[in-house]
């Protein structure tokens, strides 16, 4: 059986959001209890210089790519800082084993790819605010029920698709 689907035509590229906001948490898993900090800048510059060119060499504006992926920079950390809190207040809640960064990396980066991809294939819908907005709306709030995701994944997803629409 196939995997549900956020609705419209925004819908692949909210999902690939929400596959990267929930890899957040496998990263907060793997920083919790270490000396391992959730604000990274030099990876965080690594990634966002990464985004420049693979945007440069897919035809997609690179300022605007940049953007976008500052917010799921942005969202990925508000989702490792919540989880940290609610681990640090219950522990019992806290991961028991600690992913291996390296695996979460590439499929970061392979997201990566698959996001600018989708960026250009919605282009000339996200140039349209009022329907680029209504087709955002329509695949966060798909993709957010569909997923099941809670409070702090849907206040980060409102973060990842600030950007979305120009």
């Amino acid at each position: 059986m196939e995997a549900a689907e956020s609705l419209g035509r925004l819908g692949p590229l909210t999902d690939l959001i929400i596959e990267r906001l929930q890899i957040g948490d496998d990263v907060a898993a793997s920083k919790f209890g270490t000396d391992s900090p959730i604000e990274d800048p030099v990876r965080e510059q690594q990634v966002l210089e990464q985004v420049r060119v693979k945007a440069e060499a897919l035809g997609v504006n690179p300022d605007a790519a940049v953007a976008f992926f500052q917010d799921q920079i942005t969202a990925s950390k508000i989702v490792q800082r919540g989880l940290f809190a609610r681990w640090t207040a219950h522990p019992e809640e806290a991961p028991t084993t600690r992913p291996d960064l390296g695996p979460i990396r590439e499929r970061l980066d392979q997201l990566t790819t698959e996001l600018l991809r989708e960026l250009k294939g919605t282009e000339q819908l996200r140039d349209k605010p009022v329907a680029c907005a209504v087709q955002l709306s329509l695949a966060a709030g798909s993709g957010a029920a569909l997923e099941r995701l809670d409070a702090l994944h849907r206040q980060a997803l409102r973060t990842g698709t600030h950007s979305v629409c120009h």
